[in-house]
């Protein structure tokens, strides 16, 4: 009976609960256990307890009702101007906080904004509005992004005394050497990444950390670098200096001496006449393409037995600037690029191992017997834009490179194809030369090649021999544009996929144009002259594999039809 009276209440209709009741301690018969959904603020996701995930969001004002258990708060991609400290404050458990592209200022960023973030280990501000840094960041800080702002000055302890930090990046903002102080990060001797590039600093900052393993001060005014200033970065690995101001002047010859980590050096584009000294050892990358260099001098580079990349490109070595044997103490050297120096040969007595040797934009003329003889191991060579002429390219100019792979001789002045060309070629270029004639004795042997481009040239039908191609049985690209072809080459190789014919002179395609070449995908027909019935229905008939046929730019509109999709195996049915 008791039990009925209790349950009479729930049974019968009657009123809404009072205000309140809703949160009384009575179990409703039949209720679930589980706990309530846990708070998220409006529109924003929370796939973990732990996690709010409020970006790309347009938002004007800071989230509120946000779990204090939050570790993770991302608000990156919004138009937060200004962040609440009160706030903030609640979030004492944060770890990640990304605020990038926002348009949050200084005067919006209160200077007590972190203090109470005491467990934060990431922050990311890239991309706002900040005129200073912050003046207090989270001893616990180890990531710190405060890129692509108008950052004009950090502070002490914006950085510093912060044993967990590793990277910092200040990339893209408007720094000078009076915004950082020299006590920007003491106490934070574990930073191995640090950004200062697209700055205004007028000389690398002392007191970095000696930690460093990557230092980036790429686009800034730098135009000396201090005695002392890299003496203590025994760590470091990575140093980009490219797109400054340094002269000969601006470093000094222990500038780099005590580096002993270090493997890569970028001092491109600044204003050099002549190779560093006192370059460590252990470099394996060195970087100083256009600068202003007129000689190298070989004692600068006794010591750098192991490096592996020496680019200089676009400087002033001209005929005299890179004397014989002055590369020969590079005993590890893999590639040379001297594009764009005014050299009138190749360089002599280069370094035996050297595997890739480029040349392109000097003004060589010739090509010897013995000319590369010093680099028996070359995979590829590019000579291309120079002044060679067929009459001064030695028959055997090419022939102890049994391992070059890729060849490149474009824009020079040669009529003849190159004789002795190594059986081991997989890629060649005799783009905008003079050629008027194959013949295929300088191809015979070259049963490994698979790209040969000769466009741009003035090469006719009649001019290509007989069995021009018949050895070339890896080809599989083959580019005769922008010559004066009137017709289909016949017996093109059988391999070939990919045909370029495009800027001839080709009126008609016959049916049997493309017979020899059964593995066609692609073939490249236009700005020739072709009209409306001017390719055989049938010509591509025997062309399976065909998908892209490109006939515009003709006199008139060129239908093609490509021939049906090769049917399916189909596939075996289970018992």
């Amino acid at each position: 009976m008791w039990l009925s009276l209790l349950l009479l209440p729930l049974l019968l209709p009657g009123p809404p609960p009072a205000l309140g009741m809703e949160d009384a301690s009575f179990p409703h018969l039949g209720e679930s256990s589980q706990p309530p959904p846990r708070a998220c603020p409006r529109r924003c996701s929370c796939p973990r307890a732990d996690t709010v995930d409020c970006a790309g969001l347009d938002l004007r004002v800071f989230p509120d009702n946000i779990t204090r258990a939050a570790q993770h708060l991302s608000l990156q991609n919004n138009q937060l101007q200004e962040l609440p400290y009160n706030e903030l404050s609640r979030l004492s458990g944060l770890r990640t906080l990304n605020l990038h592209n926002n348009l949050i200022s200084s005067e919006g960023l209160p200077d007590e904004a972190f203090e109470s973030l005491t467990q934060l280990q990431h922050i990311y501000v890239a991309h706002n509005k900040l005129s200073v840094a912050p003046q207090f960041l989270p001893r616990s800080l180890r990531v710190a992004d405060l890129a692509a702002n108008e950052v004009t000055e950090i502070f002490p302890l914006t950085f510093g005394e912060k044993p967990a930090l590793r990277s910092v990046y200040l990339h893209n903002n408007q720094l000078s050497n009076a915004g950082l102080p020299p006590d920007a990060f003491h106490g934070s001797q574990a930073v191995v990444t640090l950004s200062l590039s697209s700055n205004r600093l007028s000389y690398v900052p002392p007191s970095l950390p000696s930690s460093l393993e990557r230092l980036h001060l790429q686009n800034n005014l730098i135009s000396k670098v201090p005695r002392g200033a890299l003496s203590r970065q025994t760590h470091l690995r990575e140093l980009y200096l490219q797109h400054n101001q340094l002269t000969d002047s601006g470093l000094h010859a222990t500038t780099f001496s005590k580096l002993h980590g270090l493997e890569y050096l970028d001092l491109s584009h600044n204003q050099l006449a002549a190779v560093p000294a006192g370059l460590p050892h252990t470099l394996a990358v060195l970087h100083l393409g256009r600068n202003r260099i007129r000689w190298v001098e070989a004692a600068r580079l006794r010591g750098l037995r192991g490096l592996r990349y020496l680019l200089l490109q676009h400087n002033q070595l001209g005929a005299a600037g890179l004397p014989a044997g002055a590369l020969r103490p590079l005993r590890g050297l893999h590639t040379l690029h001297l594009y764009g120096n005014g050299l009138d040969r190749v360089p002599q007595a280069l370094p035996r191992r050297l595997r890739a040797l480029v040349l392109p934009h000097n003004r060589v003329t010739t090509l010897g017997a013995r000319d590369l003889a010093a680099t028996p191991g070359l995979a590829e060579l590019n000579l291309a834009y120079n002044r060679l002429a067929s009459a001064c390219v030695h028959r055997r100019a090419f022939r102890r490179l049994r391992a070059l792979r890729s060849l490149d001789l474009a824009g020079n002045q040669l009529t003849l194809l190159p004789s002795g060309l190594p059986a081991s070629l997989r890629t060649l270029r005799l783009q905008r030369n003079q050629l008027r004639a194959l013949e295929p004795e300088p191809l015979a042997g070259l049963d490994q090649l698979q790209e040969l481009c000769l466009a741009h040239n003035r090469l006719r039908v009649g001019d290509i021999g007989p069995g021009t191609w018949h050895e070339l049985q890896a080809l599989q690209v083959l580019d005769l544009s922008h010559n004066e072809l009137s017709f289909v080459p016949p017996d093109l190789p059988e391999a070939l996929e990919e045909l370029h014919l495009q800027g001839n002179r080709i009126s008609h395609v016959g049916p049997e144009a493309f017979l020899s070449t059964p593995r066609l995908r692609a073939l490249f027909l236009r700005a020739n002259r072709l009209h409306v019935t001017s390719i055989a229905p049938e010509a591509f008939l025997g062309l399976p594999h065909l998908r892209v046929v490109d006939t515009t730019g003709n006199p008139e509109p060129v239908l093609v039809q490509l021939p049906p999709t090769a049917p399916r195996r189909p596939r075996a049915e289970g018992p």
